[in-house]
């Protein structure tokens, strides 16, 4: 069974996000929200490598979209996505290389995820809630 319009539509959109995030990682493209941590200093190998798991990201939520027994493995991609986003933001490693600049842009992004993530939850327990309504009756 395919996730609600919204739902599905909403996969769609991260289906589209993350092949435009891919490829800005592909191409050494440093974009803020394509390439979160877009000022420190990279190597084009790790990027690419960065670029062909979006895909798997892309082909996820695709999935996601198109039956919804798949959603609960794209949320818990972007859960463990905002963790680690988390975990790096706070990381002494990540502030050694920053070299006493702030971390407020990466915050926002991962925010920005973990609201992503919220309203993806948020969907798929209701639509969950009211199939299984449905059913009961």
């Amino acid at each position: 069974m395919a996730p609600s319009p919204i739902l599905k539509t909403l996969l769609l959109i991260c289906v589209a996000f993350f092949l435009c995030m891919g490829a800005a990682h592909f191409l050494g493209l440093k974009v803020p929200v394509l390439f979160i941590y877009f000022d420190t200093p990279f190597y084009a190998y790790q990027d690419r490598i960065i670029s062909f798991t979006l895909v798997t990201y892309a082909a996820l939520f695709f999935a996601a979209s198109r039956d919804r027994a798949v959603v609960p493995f794209a949320l818990i991609s972007i859960w463990v996505t905002v963790i680690g986003l988390a975990y790096i933001n706070q990381s002494s490693e990540l502030a050694e290389v920053l070299n006493g600049s702030g971390t407020t842009i990466y915050w926002l992004q991962t925010a920005a995820l973990a609201a992503l993530a919220v309203v993806l939850t948020g969907l798929f327990m209701k639509e969950r809630g009211s199939s299984a309504q449905r059913s009961l009756t």
